[in-house]
């Protein structure tokens, strides 16, 4: 994020308001997310992001004026997703896709995206081997590897611990979370005693009966990925509820098991969760200082973006970027990929870049502990910070996240 953008942010946040946009040539962005369906909680986030970068300096996009048509991907099984990826570049002839919070809808799409030949940027899904897929795939939110690889690290290193088990979301990002935690946690001396299918990413499960066995099981350390919104909810509260905290067992997890739009509401049971992620709301760097305050403003005080907000926003600079670079001829989407390899952004979760290998998205990575500010509301503070982490599971080449020969 450039001084400039930081400066349009502030005035932003101080007006509630933006330059009009002169006349310029259109840009069709579709955008497919859960609008409906147990997904529909994660959207609004990421649509106010894309929103809200669009109410910058005009000079952000000029001379280009986007325009965003939405699709609904309704469940998380990749059926609607794929067919609404057919229809947006077929019917409506968009020059960019962008969206898909889950895994499995951009996994089911990517056969479609490789056949339109335009750039798709994943703004969420999480599932490491997604952009092997597709060329045209190109990836600004994260994969499970990279936070939860961390995490196992972690588990090992800063909290000592010897024994953990695993409660998963049982779906391509959940698997890939286990696999990830495990690797890293007993590379590092640990020993994951149970690994537990915790339900779908659909309608939020009952977590009791999965964090009793974990329970009775004794481990040190508890890791849990749930896919954040209700079911992050559900897994603090059921956490607390079992008296798992006393009996000596520390809940830790990706940060979607403590989004920041919902953090509040989880109340005194989130406090001490370990946590490592991207982003939190509390990161203290300009860009996010601005960017929290430029969504207070046009949202409400009590309004809070979080890492799928930064997704959005990170993939809609990405966009923009890419439509400077090809001088507008983004619909080219082999030159819009090449111009987006390498490419480097100061976001509000800090200094990111695209691997230009494979198209991941490179950050730091935040070890995280929920605590009680004096203001009586729940912040997370920074444990420590890992720089430029990607995407492990493409490093190690392990299963499908290795190259086609």
């Amino acid at each position: 994020m450039s001084k400039r953008m930081i400066a349009a942010l502030a005035a932003l946040a101080v007006s509630g308001g933006a330059p009009g946009a002169a006349s310029a040539q259109e840009v069709k962005i579709g955008l497919i997310l859960p609008y409906t369906g147990p997904g529909a909680e994660l959207s609004p986030n990421m649509d106010r992001a894309i929103d809200l970068y669009q109410k910058l300096d005009a000079a952000q996009i000029k001379p280009f004026k986007l325009t965003i048509i939405k699709r609904d991907s309704k469940a998380p099984n990749g059926a609607a997703a794929k067919v609404d990826t057919q229809e947006l570049l077929t019917q409506e002839k968009v020059d960019v896709i962008a969206g898909y919070i889950y895994s499995p809808d951009a996994i089911a799409s990517a056969p479609v995206i490789t056949a339109g030949k335009r750039l798709a940027v994943i703004m969420n899904a999480g599932t490491a081997f997604i952009t092997n897929l597709s060329p045209y795939y190109v990836r600004t939110s994260f994969t499970l590897w990279q936070s939860s690889y961390v995490m196992g690290e972690q588990a090992a290193k800063y909290l000592h611990a010897k024994t953990a088990v695993v409660a998963y979301t049982d779906y391509p990002p959940g698997k890939d979370a286990l696999d990830a935690f495990k690797y890293a946690f007993e590379h590092n001396g640990g020993k994951v005693i149970d690994a537990i299918p915790a339900g779908g990413p659909g309608a939020t499960p009952d977590f009791t009966p999965f964090f009793q066995r974990a329970k009775d099981e004794h481990p040190n350390v508890l890791f849990v990925f749930v896919p954040a919104g209700d079911q992050a909810t559900a897994v603090v509260k059921t956490y607390a509820a079992l008296g798992m905290k006393a009996a000596g067992i520390q809940l830790t997890g990706t940060g979607d098991i403590v989004p920041d739009n919902m953090l509040q509401g989880m109340g005194d049971s989130a406090i001490g969760l370990i946590t490592v992620h991207h982003y939190n709301a509390d990161l203290d760097n300009p860009q996010n200082k601005a960017f929290i305050a430029a969504w207070k403003k046009a949202y409400g005080a009590d309004a809070t973006p979080d890492f799928t907000s930064v997704g959005a926003w990170d993939g809609i600079a990405a966009i923009v970027h890419a439509l400077h670079a090809t001088k507008g001829k983004i619909d080219d989407g082999a030159a819009a990929v090449k111009s987006l390899e390498g490419w480097k952004f100061a976001s509000p979760q800090g200094p990111i870049e695209i691997d230009p290998q494979t198209r991941d998205i490179v950050m730091n990575e935040y070890l995280d502990q929920v605590y009680k500010g004096s203001d009586g509301k729940l912040h997370e503070k920074v444990l420590a910070t890992f720089h430029n982490v990607k995407d492990q599971c493409k490093a190690l080449a392990i299963g499908p996240c290795a190259p086609k020969k």
